[in-house]
């Protein structure tokens, strides 16, 4: 029954793989790898029909059939570096490893050829049946290793014209791989693998036809990186210690006696523990990381993986961990240290010690401007080498190193940071976790990591001085217009006391110095209250004005002086929400500037207008008027002002902050010679509530509500 399994599977392979070879043959022989696949298909036919002819006759014998068996793999693998050709081709790969990736191949199969052939030829057994199982094993390892590279390297848009192909040789190739692991440890070739074999062979030829099909006018392109040999290192390096845990296993088991299996148990999990011990190791992976960059490619870094990492880290917003730690990080990693510090300049020229990583620093971290570091390092761009210069000082000119660096353990190399053509900052690299030979490479790379993360650091210190300058004007902004109110309470007061010896006599004298007084007292308690607690909102001091009778009693305020303001019209109660000193302070500041701007003989008007939600306060005025490049570039900026010293040049500015504050705007219209009219709009109150708290005497219907809009 065995046999008649083993003839139906492995006949299935050798009818499927025949017509693998014809449909290839026939139509698709236009590349490489197709050349490839279709030997790797008549191999695996050939091989196939020769275990049919052994199970259903007897012949050919155990040696045909193992130098066959080699032939296959050869094959396969040959198609796996027709898929490496372009790169080959295109000089992506290092000559060094090239030369490696050949040799190695070359030399395994030709030994076990060579050997095999002795063997059937000339009857001399150099190999025994374990050795050759542990050479089948390492074929299968190869080709594992190789699809996985070409898988990893692979662009996005070129997996798919080889993905078919990659399943199936990498399923080939894991099959052998557990097949003759198991065959190593039981001592012969299981019959369920053995007669297995030839279906899964069987099952994956529809693969490499699709595959064939499908991507006959795609070229298969791929790239090999230090990180990939690095991780088919790792891989072959795992594959053959597993390997010998496997067989260190058996042994110890087969010969512990009664504490075999306990023994077997020990030693496989001591193993384990420590192969996950090495593969988590940074120290082996640095040293492995450089041995593989000095050996294998003609560059020492992979610069696309450094520049994406470097981006990648750089283009964190977050302050976790902060950025000059970032760039203590990303300098150390360039040349395999996890440890450094950075030292920024500061405003008085010295540099102060930012931030440090992984390093014990000094008590005293400054480094004076006036050092010779600092000199030398404005001189020339230049990294230095702390264990270079112990051992040769003369070759840095006898330089004097400063004390917050030499006085730190580990300090291994001093970089400089430059920000345009200045020195902007010093960071240092502590020792390494290997040994790395510095050259030409090294050095590059750093300096222009270390400019590109200097831009980013002065960027960050220029935020941080914008943030605080910010931060001032605010307080410069509230500390001016408190400056503005202040000054027109003096002048208001001042103007009390000196009509105060003329008119102390008269009751209406002293009636309207209590009022001005009462004001100026309330205006000034508003101020210190807002020293006090700067950062209220402006809506919790709002109230319901009504805004008609403010403006009568501004009007009647302003009337003893010409030329006095007149409302026109009797305009009904209107109800708004504002603070109703800083109102007044707005609407008394417009009017003050119409009677400056106006002669004692010319008029000033105010005119009250509802509209969609909304008054208006017209105050217009027929003085000197505005140009309109006055209105659009001075009028309402700050410090700006046409009254000379008399005048601080804020209060248009004020009256338009808080009118916009209150969801409003102010509008200008001005001619030279004609006048101006002074437009504000303020939002109306709408809550009737509000209302009638504000003027409980006032029937609702005597107010002003806001239109409706009519569909």
């Amino acid at each position: 029954m065995l046999r008649d399994i083993s003839v139906i599977s492995y006949g299935a392979a050798a009818a499927l793989f025949a017509v693998l070879s014809v449909l290839i043959a026939t139509r698709y022989l236009r590349r490489d790898l197709d050349r490839a696949l279709f030997l790797a298909a008549l191999v695996t036919t050939l091989w196939a029909s020769t275990l049919v002819s052994q199970s259903l006759w007897g012949h050919p014998g155990f040696f045909v059939r193992y130098l066959l068996e080699l032939l296959r793999d050869t094959a396969w693998i040959l198609l796996l570096f027709a898929m490496l050709r372009d790169a080959f081709r295109q000089g992506k790969l290092a000559s060094q490893l090239k030369k490696v990736l050949g040799a190695s191949l070359f030399i395994l199969i030709a030994t076990l050829l060579t050997l095999g052939s002795l063997e059937f030829i000339l009857g001399l057994a150099l190999l025994d049946g374990k050795t050759k199982v542990i050479g089948q094993i390492a074929l299968a390892l190869l080709g594992l290793s190789l699809v996985e590279q070409i898988w990893r390297n692979a662009p996005g848009f070129g997996r798919s014209s080889m993905k078919y192909l990659c399943i199936g040789v990498a399923t080939i190739f894991t099959f052998d791989f557990f097949m003759y692991a198991d065959a190593l440890l039981f001592g012969k070739v299981a019959d369920s693998f053995w007669n297995a074999r030839g279906f899964v062979n069987a099952a994956l030829m529809p693969l490499f036809a699709v595959n064939i099909i499908n991507t006959r006018k795609q070229p298969v392109d791929f790239q090999l990186s230090r990180s990939a040999v690095f991780h088919v290192g790792t891989f072959l390096f795992a594959g053959g210690y597993l390997l010998f845990l496997a067989v260190g296993g058996y042994y110890v088991r087969a010969l512990g006696g009664a504490w075999g299996e306990a023994m077997q148990v020990l030693f496989i999990s001591v193993s384990l523990a420590f192969l996950v011990t090495l593969l988590l190791s940074r120290r082996i992976r640095a040293k492995l990381m450089v041995f593989i960059s000095q050996n294998f490619f003609d560059y020492k870094y992979d610069y696309r993986n450094e520049w994406l990492r470097m981006t990648r880290e750089l283009a964190d917003l977050s302050n976790d961990p902060p950025l000059p730690e970032r760039v203590i990080r990303i300098l150390a990693g360039l040349v395999e240290s996890n440890a450094g510090a950075i030292w920024l300049r500061s405003d008085q020229g010295d540099y102060l010690l930012n931030a440090s990583v992984n390093l014990a620093t000094p008590k005293y971290t400054i480094i004076d401007s006036d050092s010779e570091l600092v000199r030398f390092f404005t001189d020339r761009e230049w990294i230095i080498d702390l264990n270079e210069y112990r051992s040769d000082p003369i070759s840095y000119n006898l330089l004097e190193i400063p004390d917050p660096i030499t006085n730190t353990p580990d300090a291994w190399l001093i970089i400089p940071l430059y920000l345009g053509n200045e020195l902007y900052g010093v960071a240092m690299v502590g020792r390494p976790y290997s040994k790395v030979e510095l050259n030409w490479e090294n050095f590059d790379l750093i300096k222009v990591v270390a400019r590109q993360t200097c831009n980013l650091l002065a960027q960050m210190d220029a935020q941080n001085r914008l943030s605080r300058a910010m931060q001032f004007e605010a307080v410069s902004k509230a500390s001016a217009f408190m400056v503005h109110d202040l000054k027109t309470l003096i002048a208001q007061l001042s103007l009390l006391v000196k009509n105060a010896p003329k008119h102390r006599n008269n009751p209406a004298f002293i009636d309207d110095m209590i009022a001005t007084t009462d004001h100026a007292v309330r205006k000034m308690a508003n101020l210190v209250d807002h020293i006090r607690k700067p950062s209220n909102p402006a809506e919790e001091n709002r109230s319901p004005i009504n805004l008609t009778e403010l403006v009568q009693e501004l009007i009647a305020h302003h009337s003893h002086r010409a030329p006095a303001p007149s409302l026109q019209g009797s305009p009904d109660n209107i109800f708004v929400s504002a603070d109703k000193e800083q109102l007044r302070s707005v609407l008394g500041h417009l009017l003050q500037n119409a009677q400056d701007a106006t002669p004692a003989n010319g008029d000033i008007s105010i005119n009250l207008k509802t509209a969609k939600g909304n008054v208006v306060i017209f105050i217009q005025d027929t003085g000197t008027g505005m140009t309109d490049d006055f209105i659009r570039s001075q009028l309402f900026k700050p410090f700006e002002s046409t009254k000379g010293l008399t005048g601080m040049g804020i209060g248009a500015y004020q009256a338009r902050e808080y009118i916009q504050e209150l969801g409003g705007n102010i509008d200008v219209t001005s001619e030279p010679g004609v006048g101006s009219c002074f437009s504000v709009r303020i939002p109306l109150l709408t809550s009737e509530a509000e209302i009638r708290a504000a003027a409980p005497s006032v029937p609702i219907q005597e107010t002003v509500q806001p239109q409706k809009t009519v569909n």
